[in-house]
């Protein structure tokens, strides 16, 4: 089974991951995380990124992402390629092949948690904190999702306080879990 939390950088992603990942190591599942990886591309990223950029966050989210589902029965990721494709659709505009491959990868995503923006992100020296780039980003993530009519768990109106708890709600009431299929 493989989870991921979807939404524009700084809205709390990584915190959720790793709550849910241990939660659901808590309840004996063999889970697994699967990190943002845009913090290790050796090219500029944020407004400053490029095509070569955006490939190599795309590409290494997904070998992440075999990876981790190599030796796990469920992985969290911190992100799916629908939003590496929101920060790539940004920068570089649309591209069909690419956009071509991130339909295809999106189908092996069993739930896609959506995290909102309801604040404005921490400075940690490598988030951009430009309000206006993290609405676009969001603004993209929920354009491409409704476009690709993809299912997810929306969070936006699920108070702050109560979205770890309404993920792993989420995760237990899928079919696949609750049919004992991992």
């Amino acid at each position: 089974m493989k989870i991921a939390f979807v939404g524009s950088h700084g809205v709390g992603k990584t915190t959720l991951c790793f709550d849910l990942a241990a939660q659901l190591k808590r309840r004996g599942l063999n889970a697994d995380m699967v990190k943002e990886v845009a913090r290790g591309s050796p090219l500029p990223v944020n407004r400053k990124t490029s095509r070569e950029a955006q490939l190599w966050i795309l590409t290494t989210q997904v070998a992440e992402e075999i990876r981790a589902l190599s030796h796990s029965s469920v992985v969290v990721c911190d992100r799916a390629a629908l939003d590496n494709y929101a920060y790539f659709f940004l920068a570089c505009g649309r591209d069909a092949a690419v956009e071509k491959f991130v339909d295809m990868w999106m189908k092996t995503y069993d739930l896609l948690i959506r995290v909102p923006v309801i604040a404005q992100p921490q400075d940690d020296g490598f988030r951009d904190t430009d309000a206006v780039f993290v609405r676009e980003v969001d603004r993209k993530v929920s354009a491409l999702l409704a476009a690709s009519r993809t299912e997810f768990l929306d969070l936006e109106a699920v108070p702050r306080a109560q979205w770890a708890e309404e993920a792993l709600k989420g995760v237990l009431e899928h079919p696949r879990l609750r049919q004992g299929r991992l």
